[in-house]
C-alpha cells in the first residue's frame, strides 16, 4: 500500500471512530435532538445513564407547541383528553371554563419519551442506557484533535464526537462545562394517586388549577384514567411549606384516603438571560440549559423545540473545521433559541411577577373574563403564545407594564 493510501486509511479509520454528534440525555429534549441530527444523515449516539423507560416528576401536559415540535407521525401516547379547566384561589371560588375543542392532552412521561427515542432510533441514532456521563473535555491528551470532543463515561471509557448535545438535566454534566447560569429555581412535589372508577369518572376531561397559598405557588390535578396525578409547585427555600400545601391540597380533594403509587419530588430551574448555551463544540437544550416557561414551570414543549435546534445546529458545528466556523454555528444556534423561547421566557418573567403580587386578580380574570380566557385556550392549543398576546394586545402590554413599576 503507498504511504499515500494508507494515510487515507487511518484518516477514514479514525473518522469512523468519531460520532458526528453525541447527545447526552435521552429525555424529549435529547430525543429531539438526536432524531434531528440523525434525521440529517449524521452519525448520532445517545446516551442515557437510567435505563428505559424511567420515571420523571411531571404533570405530563402536551400544550400544541409540544404536538407541533414532535416528528411526523409520532403518535400520542395520550391518558386523557382535556376539554374543561377548573381554577380555584387556594381551595375558594372555584369556577370551570369549558372547550368544545381540545385544550391539551395528558400522558405518562415514561411512555411518552420512550417513543421518542424510538422515533431517534428509527431515524438512524444509536442509544446507549446505563451510560453516566463524568465530564466534557475540549482540550487535553483525551482530544485528537481541535475538531473533536471527549466525552468521559463513569469506568474512564471515552467516547469522541465532533459536537455534543448537553440535554442532561438541570443539575447535569454538560450544563455545567457550558457555565449555564440559573435565575429561578422552583420546587415541585408530585403524587400519583390510584383511584376508584368512579372517582376517575369525575376528572375525566377535566383538570384543576389551583393558585396556591405561597407567592408564585400553585397546584394541579391532571387526570390519567385510573390515576390522578397531583402536584404543587413554589419557589425554592420553604420545602416544609411546599409539601404543606400539597398535603392540604390532597385532603381538601377529598382524595386523602388513596395511597399513592408514587410520590416524588424535583427542582426546575431557569436559566439567566446572559447565561452560555455553548462552550466550543458542545451546546445545551432543555433543562440542561435552564429552559422553560417560569410562570407556569411548563418544560416539555421548551425541550422538545430547544433539542429539535439543537440537533440542527449541532449537525453544522459538526461539519465545521475550525474553531471560528464552529464559534459562529454555536451563536447562531443561541439567537435561535433567544429570539423564539427567550422571547417567551421573558413575558413568563413579567407573568410571574404580577401572579406573585396579584393572584386574586390573576383568577378573577382568567374566570370571568372571556378574552382572557380565550387566550389561555389559545396558549394551550399551540395558536398562540404569551409573547405573542403582549405583542398583539396593547390591554396586555398596559397590564404587564403597569405591575413593572
Amino acid at each position: 500500500m503507498s504511504s499515500e493510501n494508507a494515510d487515507a486509511g487511518r484518516e477514514n479509520e479514525e473518522s469512523s471512530s468519531v460520532w458526528d454528534v453525541v447527545v447526552v440525555g435521552a429525555g424529549p429534549a435529547g430525543a429531539s435532538a438526536a432524531y434531528a441530527a440523525a434525521v440529517a444523515g449524521r452519525r448520532v449516539l445517545l446516551l442515557e445513564k437510567a435505563e428505559l423507560p424511567r420515571y420523571k416528576t411531571c404533570g405530563g401536559g402536551i400544550i400544541g407547541f409540544s404536538r407541533d415540535a414532535l416528528p411526523p407521525g409520532f403518535e400520542l401516547p395520550l391518558k386523557d383528553r382535556i376539554h374543561a379547566v377548573t381554577f380555584s384561589l387556594n381551595g375558594k371560588l372555584a369556577r370551570t371554563r369549558r372547550s368544545r375543542r381540545m385544550l391539551f392532552g395528558l400522558i405518562n412521561r415514561p411512555e411518552f419519551d420512550a417513543g421518542l427515542v424510538e422515533e431517534a432510533q428509527k431515524a438512524g441514532a444509536e442509544l446507549r442506557t446505563g451510560a453516566s456521563v463524568v465530564r466534557v473535555e475540549q482540550h487535553g491528551p483525551a482530544v485528537p484533535d481541535r475538531r473533536t470532543v471527549a466525552v468521559v463515561l463513569a469506568g474512564g471509557e471515552t467516547v469522541l464526537a465532533r459536537a455534543v448535545v448537553g440535554a442532561d438535566g438541570s443539575a447535569g454534566r454538560i450544563g455545567a462545562h457550558v457555565g449555564v447560569k440559573l435565575d429561578q429555581v422552583d420546587l415541585g412535589l408530585e403524587a400519583e394517586i390510584p383511584v376508584p372508577a368512579t372517582v376517575a369518572e369525575d376528572w375525566a376531561g377535566r383538570v384543576l388549577i389551583d393558585w396556591g397559598p405561597m407567592p408564585g405557588s400553585y397546584g394541579w390535578v391532571f387526570p390519567k384514567g385510573d390515576t390522578l396525578t397531583v402536584g404543587v409547585i413554589s419557589a425554592r427555600g420553604d420545602g416544609a411549606g411546599t409539601k404543606r400545601y400539597l398535603e392540604d391540597f390532597i385532603a381538601r380533594l377529598g382524595l386523602a384516603g388513596f395511597e399513592p403509587s408514587i410520590s416524588s419530588g424535583h427542582l426546575t430551574r431557569c436559566r439567566s438571560d446572559d447565561s452560555p448555551l455553548s462552550r466550543g463544540r458542545v451546546v445545551v437544550c432543555g433543562d440542561a440549559a435552564g429552559l422553560l416557561e417560569p410562570w407556569t414551570r411548563e418544560g416539555i414543549s421548551f425541550a422538545l423545540r430547544s433539542g429539535r435546534l439543537a440537533g440542527e445546529w449541532a449537525v453544522r458545528i459538526a461539519e465545521s473545521h475550525d474553531a471560528v466556523d464552529a464559534r459562529r454555528q454555536a451563536l447562531n444556534y443561541a439567537f435561535a433559541i433567544k429570539a423564539g423561547l427567550g422571547v417567551e421566557m421573558g413575558v413568563g418573567r413579567r407573568m410571574l411577577r404580577l401572579f406573585e403580587r396579584r393572584p386574586g386578580v390573576l383568577h378573577a380574570v382568567l374566570t370571568g373574563f372571556r378574552p382572557a380566557w380565550k387566550a389561555f385556550a389559545g396558549i394551550t392549543r399551540g395558536t398562540t403564545s404569551l409573547a405573542e398576546l403582549v405583542r398583539t394586545h396593547p390591554l396586555a402590554q398596559r397590564a404587564l407594564s403597569a405591575m413593572d413599576r
